[in-house]
């Protein structure tokens, strides 16, 4: 009996060995997503501590409120929510896989970054009802962002 329980737990330790190992490997991926929302918010101001979540204590920044990723713990959506004011962090443009930036209605500032035009997963985003100043985006995925979510931003296209 002994040499069958010991040839059952081959199967098993290698799905654990497996398991470990690419719970390793992702692991510095999913730290670059946390360094670079961290970067956000730092530049924020946050009066109703709506970012309180964004803990760094917290390693997977999938239980963020706002935050939504794929199954290997990615961010592919930021959904901001109101009363937000200041920069968008340049570190957005190393978010490989953000679908959706969800930025309206707040009270940001400055350009939008030139970093984002890399970002070849991003296929929605609204910019709307902020303050925003300097060009709007044209390449990369901007080329399909619809005009409408840069709405009600009397700076942007002027200089900063």
């Amino acid at each position: 009996m002994a040499p069958m329980a010991t040839g059952s737990l081959l199967p098993l330790s290698v799905i654990v060995l497996g398991t470990v190992a690419s719970t390793l490997l992702l692991a510095p991926v999913a730290a670059k997503d946390i360094d670079v929302l961290l970067a956000l918010k730092s530049g924020l101001h946050d009066p109703n501590g709506a970012l309180k979540s964004w803990d760094p204590q917290l390693v997977d920044p999938c239980t963020w409120f706002y935050i939504t990723c794929d199954d290997n713990k990615r961010v592919t959506r930021i959904h901001c929510p109101l009363n937000l004011s200041g920069p968008l962090a340049p570190e957005l443009g190393q978010l490989d896989r953000l679908e959706y930036l969800a930025v309206y209605d707040n009270h940001f500032t400055g350009p939008i970054p030139k970093e984002l035009v890399g970002l070849s997963k991003l296929t929605n985003a609204d910019f709307s009802n902020n303050n925003f100043c300097g060009p709007i985006p044209t390449a990369g995925p901007f080329k399909h962002i619809p005009r409408r979510s840069f709405a009600h931003n009397p700076r942007l296209g002027k200089k900063c």
